[in-house]
């Protein structure tokens, strides 16, 4: 009982209908297979299925019905042909590198990465005769001078943690292209409702399903988006023996905060601009970083890549650490946690969190000062929000 829902719908619809798979019991809600394992009729029909030439599922480490309609329905969304859902967001950055590089490959990123992404990258990737460079990626000078005839992957976020750099994705996809390498995009922050960076030549999407994907702290969860050739001769096969997959659980809840993605990431963006034109205007406030505002460095990328802003801030205090600390310290409404996209409002402090084990000089090359606070905005009242950074703000003094 699976209703049409092929016809290229708008996204709103296509986050409540997409990829729907109903059961003969015709529920309304998507069911949530909690199995391991699948029966066949016969001997024949297991051989057949292992052959590919009957379909259906075979084990939940390859493919669930759950976990299938979420794949489906972030494609309808993304424009992707193919998806794998991870247990993670950092699984999904991981497969989505490793399965496509062996040693003496060389892989080319942008140095403004999440801490975790950068161990990846800098940790793992040499341990298996695989090279790195690690650029500016702001500049596409620096693309085109580190690109190698060995380079296989690029990889980048846009806008950056934390500091909320834009990279110019079209132009990077035509320096990968020169090579055939890939390009890899984390989306995580400008979300799949404000930028498509396979519209603009990138060749796999990921995201951390953890922050606005579920938007509500409850569970963990990443994906991984592409054409289906790509899939199919490089990541469909490591997927299938490392078993990152996604649990049908988590795939269920995905799916219900898909249904609502647009509603908070609207909202929380509009809040998120309103908070940053504040604290832009505040005493105690050095610099604020925010994709939506005229006076960010890369406005121009994100008139031509990015429909909207950013449900994240990034802001430096006047007096380093110590203001950084207080101001945290006297937040009321805001929670102290270093994660993101939630529907309630959260803070961190970078330098001695999320990119701690960055060196200082590292950091510095990051452009992450030690007042440097990132601001995920939620959906509370836009105006308490509003009083608890101003008192905040004047804790901080």
């Amino acid at each position: 009982m699976t209703k049409n829902t092929t016809r290229n719908f708008r996204p709103a619809t296509q986050l409540i209908h997409g990829g729907t798979l109903r059961s003969p019991f015709g529920e309304t809600s998507e069911a949530i297979f909690l199995t391991q394992g699948f029966v066949y009729d016969s001997a024949e029909a297991a051989e057949a299925r292992f052959k590919g030439e009957e379909p259906g599922f075979i084990y939940s480490r390859y493919a669930n019905p759950t976990t299938d309609m979420f794949e489906k329905r972030m494609c309808a969304l993304e424009g992707a042909e193919d998806a794998r859902a991870t247990a993670s967001g950092m699984a999904a950055v991981a497969a989505a590198i490793l399965c496509q590089v062996k040693a003496g490959d060389h892989v080319l990123a942008a140095r403004a990465l999440f801490g975790s992404c950068r161990y990846i990258i800098e940790t793992l990737l040499p341990k298996y005769g695989v090279d790195f460079t690690l650029i500016d990626g702001s500049k596409v000078e620096n693309w085109e001078q580190a690109i190698r005839p060995n380079t296989k992957a690029l990889f980048l976020e846009s806008p950056t943690n934390p500091t909320l750099e834009v990279v110019d994705i079209a132009k990077v996809a035509e320096i990968a292209n020169s090579v055939g390498a890939k390009l890899i995009v984390d989306n995580v922050f400008a979300t799949p409702m404000f930028q498509k960076p396979l519209e603009l030549g990138a060749h796999i999407v990921v995201y951390s399903a953890t922050k606005h994907i579920d938007g509500q702290g409850r569970c963990l969860g990443g994906v991984i988006l592409s054409d289906k050739q790509w899939i199919d001769e490089n990541l469909h096969d490591y997927f299938r023996h490392t078993g990152p997959g996604l649990s049908p659980f988590n795939a269920w809840t995905l799916l219900k905060g898909l249904e609502t993605l647009p509603l908070r990431v609207h909202q929380q963006t509009d809040s998120a601009g309103k908070l940053a034109d504040f604290l832009a205007e505040h005493k105690n406030v050095a610099r604020v970083i925010y994709p939506g505002r005229a006076d960010h460095p890369q406005a121009d990328i994100i008139a031509r890549q990015m429909s909207g802003g950013s449900t994240l801030i990034a802001f430096d205090l006047k007096g380093g650490k110590k203001a950084a600390f207080a101001f945290e310290n006297a937040l009321k409404v805001i929670l102290i946690s270093n994660n993101l996209g939630d529907s309630k409002s959260l803070i961190t402090h970078p330098a001695t969190t999320t990119h701690k084990n960055l060196s200082d000089e590292g950091r510095a090359e990051a452009g992450i000062t030690d007042g440097m606070l990132r601001l995920s905005v939620g959906l509370e009242d836009i105006n308490d929000l509003i009083e608890d950074i101003d008192l905040a703000l004047k804790a901080a003094g």
